[in-house]
């Protein structure tokens, strides 16, 4: 039990930031380009709870990290509303829109990853250990959601780059996979598929990690 209680704790910062700024990426970067709905409804805001969705930030990531063995993690904050039709150029902006919810993942995960060397290099403290394990998760959690919301499966936000890049016509056609796009995710979640995609870029992605950081 204080071992559940333990893991949490250090767990519940990293991913609620990499779930909550995610989403509030989205909302800045669709303000920049002409889209105020996010900005009008107070959702761009680093204040976590403004984002949070009960089930979706705190509840199944908690209960897949544990049954998982803190080996996946998949959750979800409250959408950031995103009217497209604003936007100045609106297929064209929407890629970006789309891709800054995986930049804001992978800032945070050099920040961890930065965090991460400094303590390591530093002189034990009570809280080093606890802390570098914190860094350790914010780096898994952020590269898991970075590539997890680059697939291109509409209504991921690498559904929506794929939106943005294809020919009208194909693009139309695509993007009516957003109607079925969470069942189709849920049904490669739960039948491993998921992790079997997630697998080898995630492998890629920590082996930057650890060479850019010397780790």
């Amino acid at each position: 039990m204080d071992n559940l209680i333990q893991t949490l704790a250090i767990s519940a910062i990293p991913i609620l930031f990499a779930i909550t700024l995610h989403e509030a990426a989205h909302g800045y970067v669709a303000r920049h380009f002409g889209d105020p709905t996010a900005w009008q409804l107070g959702r761009i805001s680093l204040n976590p709870l403004r984002h949070i969705d009960p089930v979706g930030t705190i509840l199944v990531p908690a209960m897949i990290l544990l049954f998982s063995g803190g080996g996946l993690m998949f959750g979800w904050a409250k959408p950031v509303p995103v009217n497209f039709g604003r936007l100045r150029r609106p297929k064209q902006d929407m890629l970006w829109v789309a891709a800054a919810g995986p930049a804001a993942n992978l800032f945070m995960a050099l920040f961890w990853a930065l965090l991460l060397k400094i303590v390591v290099g530093m002189p034990d403290l009570d809280y080093s250990l606890a802390l570098a394990e914190m860094a350790r998760v914010g780096i898994s959690v952020n590269g898991v959601l970075m590539i997890l919301n680059l697939l291109p499966l509409p209504p991921l936000d690498g559904g929506r780059i794929m939106v943005s890049l294809l020919p009208i016509k194909a693009a139309m056609k695509f993007a009516q996979l957003e109607r079925y796009g969470m069942i189709i995710l849920l049904a490669l979640l739960f039948t491993h598929v998921l992790d079997m995609l997630l697998r080898p870029p995630l492998v890629l992605y920590m082996a930057l990690i650890k060479t850019l950081f010397g780790f």
